[in-house]
């Protein structure tokens, strides 16, 4: 682990992911990347359209690629789609590269923040909290198996959670400086 590892941000849509990683930028000039919205500027289309016309598999296949070109950058802080670490692939590229923050947040929460956003395609038509929950339970496995650590963002804010984010990460590395 160094200092200087990319940060990886994962979890459920409406997590607060981009926030968190706007945060992380500007508070210690990690420059921020949201993968979806550099997918969204290479295929010159919204996600909601690449899903439409090429379907979930194309642009989760368009996620590997992009993460495998990231993993090869230094201080990095990147917002992962939801989905991102669905595919074991994915994970080990995060985990060879980086460490893995699971942003964790309720189902209301979640609600709360998507409810009004139509930007992601696999809510669209799905905007409650049993759908919501049931999502967030089917992915959660996957979630914190590739979790170096879990970050609760319900009822905090960005720099609190920043700050935890990076104490995590800086004891972490004392311990491998120290050996203990």
């Amino acid at each position: 682990i160094s200092m200087k590892d990319t940060i990886y941000l994962i979890g459920f849509m409406g997590a607060g992911k981009s926030t968190v990683a706007r945060s992380l930028e500007q508070s210690c000039g990690r420059k921020a990347v949201e993968m979806d919205e550099c997918i969204e500027e290479q295929e010159r289309m919204t996600i909601p359209r690449i899903f439409e016309e090429k379907g979930e598999e194309y642009f989760r296949e368009l996620e590997t690629e992009l993460l495998k070109s990231l993993s090869n950058e230094k201080n990095l802080v990147v917002s992962c789609g939801g989905g991102t670490p669905l595919r074991s692939c994915n994970i080990e590229i995060m985990k060879r590269s980086g460490r893995v923050i699971f942003l964790t947040a309720a189902p209301e929460t979640v609600y709360e923040r998507v409810k009004n956003s139509h930007h992601r395609p696999l809510l669209e038509e799905n905007k409650n909290l049993a759908f919501i929950e049931a999502l967030m339970e089917e992915r959660k496995e996957r979630y914190e198996a590739a979790a170096d650590y879990l970050v609760s963002t319900d009822g905090r804010g960005a720099e609190e959670i920043c700050r935890e984010i990076l104490e995590r990460i800086a004891e972490e590395w004392n311990k491998t400086q120290t050996g203990k």
